[in-house]
């Protein structure tokens, strides 16, 4: 795997190589400037705005820049004129030494459209430095058997100017045996040369001073001098000679100081002193005695110090060979530095962005240079970043490169990019530079608030304190900064009979929900409204949810008595047969509570009796039933005292008071009871129809079946009595409690009817029957049959 992916990348690699390749041979004609050497800081040049045909504005706007190749700043753009400026002085000797004409390139660099330029700056020579001479004396020993006409080879001047500025020509001082004559030997500089005019004497004179002037062709001319002795030798007739007359050798740059380079080795046949040659350089400069030295005594040529492929290529060093005699001979050293990979490649950032907003394109990132010093192989660049990231690298021109998004950024998924430009050339070993542009994904408002939840539930006891804390809701933005500041908000809601404002407020900063009043659960048990989270970006975006409240019911309704009725100015009374069974349904007591759940959930129980033990409550349904057989010895009148209870907390309960008449037959007389009061008939009627509306269970076949149950036991009676009574008992339902929320305490079980008699005095009364009876009548036939002629006897109005 890794194979493949160095494979790959050697690929992309190569490919961005020639593209970046073709771009250097596809590049537009640059543009030529000039300006003389030394000119002050801030001088004019030329101005870029009219040479590009583009507008002052436009040069502004879109950023335009003077990039050199040797990222220095030499050259300055003034934006509010369009003129390019020097920024300092140039030298043109530092620039480019003896390489005419000096060039110095550089690029226009315009963005927003991207687009660059191509330019040369010449930077003229002056006459600025005057000739000098590397050695203050120059010592030529001459023999005394010289010829007239005879030469003599002298070092010559150096002159860092170029041109007619650069060295023309030498003199030597007054004397009577030499001149002087100028030299060119083919490679652009000029030699001195001693000619002998007149023969000379060691025994008259054995030395000789004279003073030589190198001028050069400015204007004005300068000048520089040195001195010249002449040691008179005795006759030499025999020169020293090299084997050949020139040397190559080949020197990698990374040699260590001290190495031997080559020996160079001459042969004279004379003997003794003027058979002994000792070696020296001739006509070299001060690079060249910096760099090498050479043993007098072997010819031996050694490294003085480093060499550097990337300044000098090759060297051409002038060796002279002098015996003892004072005859010379000469040969040229050519050295040739081989490169070797000892440079890293070097990047150049020229524009860099370091935000870019998430949902921006293709933008341009950084505008960077590469380059590296080698050369061949050594220098051949490769430019790359990481394959996982979402941006690419193009080339444009030479050795520029542009690095630019692929696509639309998400901050969300990633707020920061650490992109690696790595910078690798094809030498052998292959060397790397690495840069780190880190770039931050500004937020753009494309998310909006997402609520925590889809929907809430939220619970409040009614009865509740007002600006009662109830619950928060939340949401959250994948944004930052003002995109993500969140504002709650109640929404309006499309029910009329809702005053949600009246219910409910909500705190805009962290959604935490109040109410506004005290809730009442049998009012509104729930509500639902729906609020919304809108953040603060432009443009805003908003979410909603769902909450509903539900309202938790509290105990604060007691029972309330249906059947009987307490508040009646007559009271109920009910008729018991003293023959009743055991178990013999007396009444029911109906009552209802406006709680729900366990609040509503009611048990009766029997708090007081005038005949304790004979009566009995079933506590889940309220049915007062008999609890034995009545004997001669009870009361004919009972009074009972109970109480309903729900299950709630605190405990809530209210108390009703039954009225019961026992009965032998209805032939009985009936008994008037004094603590009945007497009422109009309408009044009956009116306490009637209330507690059938009330049950909501009156039917004419309820009122038939009253009507036959009342005839049999009023024929059974032998006391005249205008009263009657009608219970069924019915079968025991076990259990304590029973919900009557909203229904009272009547079952599916039972239903019963109200049964009024009307008539005058206090000979009146009331009973309830079940309209289904649930136990078999033990009554004959014959004693129905009994009940309905007793029952037409009498002539009751049953209602």
């Amino acid at each position: 795997m890794g194979t493949r992916r160095t494979l790959i990348l050697w690929k992309r690699q190569v490919l961005v190589f020639f593209v970046l390749l073709g771009l250097s041979w596809a590049s537009t004609d640059s543009l030529h400037y000039s300006v003389e050497e030394e000119t002050e800081a801030g001088s004019f040049v030329a101005n870029l705005a009219r040479d590009l045909g583009l507008g002052v504005t436009e040069l502004s706007s879109r950023e335009a820049r003077v990039v050199s190749d040797d990222n220095k700043k030499h050259l300055h753009l003034d934006l509010l004129t369009g003129d390019m400026l020097l920024s300092e002085r140039l030298d043109r000797e530092e620039l480019c030494g003896s390489t005419q004409p000096c060039m110095m390139p550089f690029q226009v660099v315009l963005e927003n459209p991207l687009q660059f330029y191509r330019a040369e700056l010449h930077v003229r020579d002056i006459n600025d430095h005057p000739p000098m001479f590397l050695d203050k004396e120059i010592t030529i020993k001459i023999p005394e058997s010289a010829t007239i006409g005879s030469t003599f080879l002298m070092e010559n001047a150096q002159d860092l100017d170029i041109g007619s500025n650069s060295l023309q020509d030498y003199s030597i001082g007054p004397n009577s045996h030499f001149y002087v004559k100028s030299h060119d030997n083919g490679n652009g500089k000029i030699y001195p040369e001693l000619v002998l005019d007149r023969a000379l004497d060691h025994e008259e004179e054995s030395e000789l001073r004279l003073t030589l002037t190198a001028l050069d062709g400015g204007s004005p001319p300068r000048s520089g001098t040195t001195s010249i002795l002449i040691k008179v030798l005795d006759i030499n007739d025999n020169v020293p000679e090299f084997a050949e007359s020139l040397y190559e050798v080949q020197v990698p740059e990374d040699m260590p100081i001290g190495s031997s380079i080559i020996a160079i080795s001459a042969k004279d046949l004379d003997s003794g002193n003027y058979g002994t040659i000792s070696y020296s350089f001739l006509h070299t400069s001060e690079v060249i005695r910096k760099t090498f030295d050479i043993n007098p005594a072997s010819g031996e040529v050694n490294l003085r110090s480093l060499l550097d492929f990337e300044v000098i290529q090759s060297y051409s060093v002038n060796i002279q060979a002098t015996d003892g005699g004072g005859l010379s001979a000469k040969c040229t050293l050519l050295v040739k530095v081989l490169d070797i990979n000892d440079n890293a490649p070097e990047v150049t950032m020229s524009s860099i962005t370091k935000t870019i907003p998430e949902n921006a394109s293709e933008t341009l990132v950084a505008l960077f240079s590469v380059r590296d010093q080698d050369s061949g192989d050594n220098g051949k660049i490769l430019c790359s970043i990481e394959d996982d990231l979402p941006f690419i690298l193009k080339p444009t021109f030479k050795n520029f490169f542009t690095l630019l998004t692929e696509k639309a950024l998400d901050r969300e998924s990633r707020a920061e990019y650490n992109i690696t430009i790595t910078v690798t050339d094809m030498g052998t070993p292959r060397l790397t530079t690495q840069y780190t542009i880190t770039v931050q994904v500004s937020d753009v408002n494309d998310n909006a608030p997402a609520f925590t939840q889809t929907s809430y539930t939220l619970f409040v006891e009614e009865n509740n304190s007002p600006a009662l804390h109830i619950g928060t809701i939340s949401a959250i933005d994948s944004d930052s900064g003002s995109n993500a500041h969140i504002t709650y908000s109640l929404l309006s809601t499309h029910d009329p009979q809702l005053a949600l404002s009246s219910l409910i407020s909500i705190n805009a900063d962290n959604g935490q929900l109040f109410t506004l009043r005290a809730l009442d659960y049998e009012a509104l048990q729930t509500f639902e409204f729906r609020v919304g989270a809108t953040d603060q970006g432009s443009p805003a975006l908003s979410s909603q949810a769902l909450v509903r409240v539900l309202v938790l019911d509290a105990n604060d309704n007691a029972p309330f008595v249906l059947y009987p009725l307490q508040n009646a100015s007559a009271p109920c009374t009910e008729l018991l047969p003293r023959a009743a069974e055991p178990g013999y349904l007396v009444t029911k007591v109906v009552a209802v509570d406006r709680d729900s759940g366990q609040n509503a959930w009611l048990s009766f129980q029997l708090l007081k009796a005038t005949e304790p033990g004979l009566f009995s409550v079933w506590a889940h349904n309220g049915e007062v039933r008999t609890a034995r057989l009545l004997s001669e010895r009870d009361a004919p009148k009972h009074r009972l005292l109970l109480v309903v209870k729900d299950n709630g907390n605190p405990q809530r309960s209210a108390s009703v008071t039954l009225h019961v008449l026992v009965v032998d037959g209805f032939s009985q007389p009936y008994l008037p009871l004094p603590e009945v009061a007497q009422e109009p008939a309408h009044d009956e009627d009116a306490l009637t129809l209330y507690l059938v509306i009330a049950l909501a269970s009156v039917s004419s076949i309820f009122l038939l079946s009253v009507l036959l149950f009342v005839g049999v036991r009023l024929y059974r009676r032998t006391r005249a009595a205008s009263m009657g009574g009608c219970t069924v008992p019915e079968r025991h339902f076990p259990g304590h409690l029973v919900d009557v929320s909203g229904a009272g305490t009547l079952s599916q079980s039972y239903q019963y009817e109200v049964c009024l008699m009307g008539g005058t005095g206090t000979n009146e009364f009331k009973f309830l029957k079940p309209v289904i009876p649930s136990l078999q009548l033990h009554e004959t036939s014959s004693n129905m049959q009994e009940k309905e002629n007793f029952t037409d006897s009498l002539g009751f109005n049953i209602q």
